[in-house]
């Protein structure tokens, strides 16, 4: 099914290279390779909207695509981006189009990562929003539910090899479902939430972040590898070109304005302010949560720092202090 897809869409799916399993476009020879059910790939979902360099005065390459494998956490993530980026008043042609001519396939994680912690952030680890269709893979079979009218215009248009899921497939799920919340759970079990971590951040002191940003090398790892980052600059080139490039608040730089002011010059103030952003800030302006709990910003660090680290000794000295 998905060599004839081919002929009419570009298809990406998680594919294992090396240690790590990354979002690849598919082949006929490589249908095979596809990886189900996984935690998530190295590169956030978000790549395929807003990539990391896109000519937007000039993009026309909007051929329909289909991108199978997401997570929970990538398909959340969306929600804030939609936000922001489809906003009536603001909206984004560009991210518009990407968004409209993608199907999406979303997948249960039938098993967690090392720094995995949506369920800590109110999310589960199967997909519940911005997903045309839930896949999943039991056995030799492979487990479908439309959950948008595109996912059942395309299942009309090109699954015709399909029968009614039975009583024992849903149990099945069901209960991979409950194994890995389990999982999850059990390993986070002293994370704060989403909420509470806003509230500690908030009222922390300048030592915390010094302590914690004394290895931070400004690379910006790990907002450009977050699925709800988006800051973004224009570069303008000769022949009307306007090139949308990736941007983060953890560069050198990034705020600073006419004469050299730069109110995030200090090193731990930059580290900070990605923190305030995704948890403080960005809950006063949006409905959806700006981070879904993936953990590549800790994968990603050159430093070696952990934000679940820091958000449990925040927690813990909030403890000690009352």
């Amino acid at each position: 099914m998905l060599s004839g897809l081919l002929k009419d869409y570009s298809i990406f799916a998680p594919i294992q290279n090396g240690d790590n399993v990354e979002y690849d476009p598919i082949t006929p020879a490589t249908t095979g390779n596809i990886i189900y059910n996984h935690p998530k790939p190295s590169s956030p979902l978000k790549t395929f909207f807003l990539p990391v360099r896109e000519n937007i005065f000039t993009t026309s390459n909007y051929k329909k695509r289909i991108i199978i494998g997401c997570p929970a956490c990538d398909l959340a993530a969306l929600s804030i981006l939609d936000e922001i980026y489809l906003n009536q008043d603001y909206m984004d042609p560009v991210y518009s189009k990407h968004r409209k001519n993608t199907i999406l396939i979303g997948t249960d994680c039938h098993s967690i990562n090392e720094h995995c912690h949506c369920t800590s952030y109110g999310f589960n680890p199967w997909p519940e929003e911005n997903a045309d269709i839930i896949l999943t893979e039991i056995g030799e079979n492979i487990i479908l539910k439309i959950i948008s009218e595109k996912g059942q215009e395309f299942k009309d248009q090109h699954i015709s090899l399909i029968q009614e899921a039975n009583t024992k497939d849903h149990q099945i799920i069901n209960d991979l479902r409950e194994k890995t919340v389990k999982k999850l759970n059990e390993k986070n079990t002293d994370l704060p939430d989403y909420t509470i971590t806003g509230e500690l951040i908030a009222q922390s002191s300048e030592n915390i972040w010094k302590k914690y940003s004394e290895t931070c090398v400004s690379c910006g790892a790990c907002s450009a590898i977050c699925p709800t980052c988006s800051c973004f600059l224009f570069i303008e080139r000769p022949e009307f070109e306007k090139v949308r490039s990736l941007d983060t608040c953890q560069y050198p730089g990034f705020e600073r304005v006419a004469a050299g002011e730069d109110p995030l010059r200090p090193l731990e103030k930059r580290f900070r302010n990605r923190y305030m952003c995704k948890y403080v800030w960005k809950p006063q302006k949006f409905h959806s949560k700006a981070c879904t709990g993936c953990g590549r910003c800790i994968e990603a660090c050159i430093g070696k720092i952990n934000k679940n680290d820091l958000f449990r000794e925040l927690k813990q000295n909030l403890t000690v202090e009352a």
